[in-house]
């Protein structure tokens, strides 16, 4: 048995963005599924996916990041496998082709997180695809009048050992100070993983989700709540503090859950049971494809 999950950001999708995010999603969602059919392992399934997604500038990740107020791409990206609980995870990092394949790189490292330069030394050292940090811009600066997003990708996976990982990319918000870390990097944040209770991703606004340390509820949710009513419950926890995000969860037994509060929440969905892909822009959508 496995199952699949990812997300391509809690955002505003235009119709005319409504295709790329469909097609995008779709193609990210086929590289983790060809690894999972084939016996592959999640920690690779998820991999692969968030790349996919980090080579499409559709996605705040990768190339086509967010830039911050200096006009850099910084980025953020995580990976946890929950069998040993081990995190591998990268923060203002510049100059990374791939930042999901870093933290990957480091998931069984000492540092849980590596940071700015640090992450690119690291990233050296295991042999990465680097590129000039100016490589990751693939659009136009946006105006300051214009609303910065706060969107981020992210998968869960679940393969036929029943391990279950997590993976998070983003490239931050749109016009923020240097050095800036939202929730994206941080375990119990905007991510977390458990092969016995299951797993979280979360996309959204950055400094809210972290100060409501809004993964780890969801995690203490799916002890007595439904995958759905979990990632529900913490967005209404989360209105406390006036932000807004979506969350994907998968379960050991493959069950999937997923909601939002912003306007629109890019989510694709597949598994050894129902293979076919199912995706959607919105919940409550009736277009599955």
């Amino acid at each position: 048995m496995w199952s699949i999950i990812l997300h391509g950001g809690a955002k505003t999708i235009a119709e005319n963005d409504a295709p790329a995010n469909r097609s995008g999603c779709r193609r990210a969602l086929v590289a983790g599924v060809e690894i999972l059919r084939n016996g592959g392992n999640s920690v690779d399934a998820v991999e692969a996916a968030v790349r996919v997604l980090e080579d499409d500038p559709t996605f705040n990740a990768g190339y086509g990041s967010a830039r911050n107020s200096d006009g850099e791409v910084e980025m953020c990206a995580a990976l946890m496998e929950g069998a040993g609980f081990h995190v591998g995870a990268v923060a203002v990092a510049k100059g990374l082709r791939n930042p999901i394949s870093v933290a990957k790189a480091m998931l069984y490292e000492e540092p849980v997180l590596i940071a700015s330069d640090g992450a690119r030394a690291f990233a050296t050292e295991a042999g990465e695809l680097l590129c000039d940090p100016d490589a990751m811009i693939a659009v136009p600066k946006r105006s300051a009048h214009e609303e910065r997003g706060h969107d981020t990708v992210g998968c869960l996976a679940l393969d036929g050992s029943g391990r279950i990982a997590a993976a998070v990319s983003t490239g931050g918000l749109e016009g923020a100070p240097p050095g800036r870390v939202g929730d994206s990097p941080q375990p119990g944040c905007g991510f977390y993983c458990d092969d016995n209770i299951g797993g979280v991703v979360f996309s959204g606004d950055g400094e809210q989700i972290a100060r409501m340390i809004l993964a780890a509820r969801v995690m203490q949710a799916l002890e007595d709540l439904s995958p759905d009513q979990a990632v529900e419950a913490a967005l209404a926890h989360l209105e406390r503090t006036g932000g807004e995000a979506g969350g994907i969860v998968l379960t050991p037994d493959g069950k999937f859950g997923w909601a939002h509060s912003s306007e629109d929440f890019a989510v694709a969905f597949a598994s050894s049971a129902h293979p076919d892909p199912q995706i959607y822009l919105r919940k409550g959508e009736t277009r599955r494809g």
